[in-house]
């Protein structure tokens, strides 16, 4: 009898085993079709809304006869950019190259400067002024001046595009690298660790998250600051960007090509935001807040 109440028992326990994970199974699956329908919506809602726009664009130009030279319609700016794909492809291949470089060199020298400043509070007293300086000053006000005295114009747009990118990241990476917990602090004081594993495991993992949002501001303001810089050098020729293309084309009154350098432009700094913003899910997203997915 002993043992057919043990053997009672244990089907029991299987049961309601069995009964228990059913539901938290459906649970999952509920949540996996959640996340999915989710991710679709953030993907269609948008270019829905985009596509009544271009079609509303479209609709009121055609039913007004709006003529080209003052508003071309989406359909014409389209084959307007693929009838000159060519020289586009070109100028969007520079523009894409000055930017990248710019963001690196930005990159470079704010995270170089940021751990100096944590470093050394006379470092950042004495140089965060002048970063302030080129921050606040217009590029268009001293774009001109860097043109003269940089003989190279690549070099001096690139300068011009390592201007506006550059704050952000020092700025953000100041602050994450200062943002360091303080009780994780004396705690790192108490085991005596060395400065490189205090940099490495503490100072790191609380600038990350600072260092990737600065990371895509710095991302569009590069490519804004490169097209600024070429507009105010009025720079021409084969080894130029989309903005030459856009001055070109105002001179010319080409407004379908303006638009169509317009729209690069546009689908570019679209392009490395979500990049940016990919990157800073993948790094951040399976320890920190801010990326981490909730459940709902």
């Amino acid at each position: 009898m002993a043992l057919a109440s043990i053997t009672d028992t244990r089907a029991a326990a299987r049961s309601t085993t069995t009964d228990d994970a059913r539901p938290r199974a459906e649970a999952g699956e509920r949540l996996a079709r959640a996340r999915r329908r989710e991710s679709l919506l953030r993907i269609a809602l948008p270019l829905a809304i985009i596509a009544a726009l271009l079609l509303l664009w479209e609709l009121v130009v055609r039913v007004n006869n709006i003529p080209h030279y003052i508003i071309p319609a989406p359909t014409l700016i389209l084959s307007t950019l693929a009838d000159n794909w060519d020289s586009l492809s070109q100028s969007m291949w520079f523009t894409v190259k000055l930017t990248l470089l710019a963001l690196l060199a930005a990159i470079a020298g704010g995270v170089l400067l940021a751990i100096a400043f944590s470093m050394s509070k006379w470092v950042e007293i004495g140089l965060f002024p002048i970063a302030v300086i080129l921050q606040v000053t217009p590029i268009v006000a001293i774009a001109p001046l860097i043109l003269i005295y940089i003989p190279s114009t690549t070099g001096a747009l690139l300068l011009c595009a390592w201007i506006v990118a550059f704050f952000p990241i020092l700025s953000n990476t100041v602050i994450g690298l200062k943002s360091a917990d303080a009780n994780l602090r004396d705690l790192f004081t108490l085991y005596k660790t060395t400065p490189w594993q205090r940099f490495r495991y503490l100072l790191v993992p609380s600038a990350l998250p600072y260092f990737m949002a600065g990371l895509k501001i710095a991302g569009g303001l590069s490519l804004i600051g490169a097209v600024v810089a070429e507009f105010t050098a009025g720079t021409a020729g084969r080894e130029t960007g989309l903005a030459s293309r856009i001055l070109e084309s105002s001179f010319r009154t080409e407004i379908p090509m303006m638009f169509a350098a317009l729209l690069l432009v546009s689908l570019l700094g679209i392009a490395i935001f979500i990049v940016f913003a990919a990157l800073s899910r993948w790094v951040l997203g399976h320890w920190h807040e801010s990326e981490m997915r909730r459940e709902s």
